[in-house]
């Protein structure tokens, strides 16, 4: 599933009415809280025009934080590369809605994260909690007499089996601080690989080939980056160009 992006077509005109309604928007007499709401949708509908290819997000970023700064904001681009899958993924939630799945669009974690841009908040910006997949791990499982039980989980907290928050280690801080200059595709490459392979399992460019469906160009190029990045690093004993995630 993907956020909609806007019609190459109209990105000119749709920009130009953003921005028109932006200039046009008073403050005042506006509460922080109203403010704060107003800026998570301008900035989400701007990053959900999708103007450039990649780096969009690392664009909105910038823009964002220069147009802070004409309106008496005095902020820096430290909270963007801390925490850059949470932003990414938070413009993401205020862009999506799959109704039959009962996911709304939402700004709640965009706010989140702007109270601790703009009100020094130390609010806890986990990429985790951002994460919809669980809404619909529900299973029907048939437990006799024609029952069906709905509410099954694939992992049973109650009879000690581990948290179902715990083996999903979250990936955001070994990418943060470096994510920023990412596209969202590598974003989402990197989410899928560890997902697969975590910090303990070795994996080659032909298992990426084969996880995320590219070539063998683009998976070594993927290598490269994520080598760069300090992302992952070599792992010698198991053959050449083997490789696993930095923990």
């Amino acid at each position: 599933a993907s956020v909609i992006y806007g019609s190459a077509s109209e990105l000119r005109s749709t920009l130009e009415y953003d921005f028109l309604q932006e200039r046009g928007y008073s403050y005042k007499g506006l509460s922080m809280d109203e403010i704060i709401h107003h800026f998570a949708v301008f900035v989400s509908r701007l990053w959900q025009i999708h103007i450039f290819g990649e780096g969009n997000t690392r664009t909105t970023a910038v823009f964002f934080i220069k147009y802070l700064r004409t309106l008496g904001f005095s902020v820096t681009n430290s909270i963007f590369a801390e925490n850059a899958w949470y932003f990414r993924n938070a413009l993401v939630r205020a862009n999506y809605t799959d109704l039959q799945k009962g996911v709304h669009e939402t700004t709640e974690y965009l706010e989140v994260f702007l109270r601790n841009l703009l009100l020094n908040e130390k609010n806890e910006l986990h990429n985790r909690s951002l994460h919809i997949s669980g809404l619909w791990d529900d299973k029907k499982v048939d437990i006799g007499d024609g029952k069906v039980d709905i509410e099954t989980r694939k992992v049973d907290i109650e009879i000690g089996k581990v948290d179902i928050e715990t083996p999903k280690v979250d990936i955001t801080h070994t990418v943060a601080g470096k994510a920023i200059d990412f596209s969202a595709r590598t974003l989402t490459h990197i989410d899928i690989l560890f997902e697969k392979f975590g910090y303990d399992k070795i994996f080659g460019r032909s298992a990426i080939m084969d996880t995320l469906e590219l070539k063998s160009s683009g998976a070594s190029k993927l290598i490269s980056n994520l080598l760069q990045a300090d992302i992952i690093e070599p792992v010698s004993g198991h053959g050449k160009g083997k490789y696993k995630f930095k923990g």
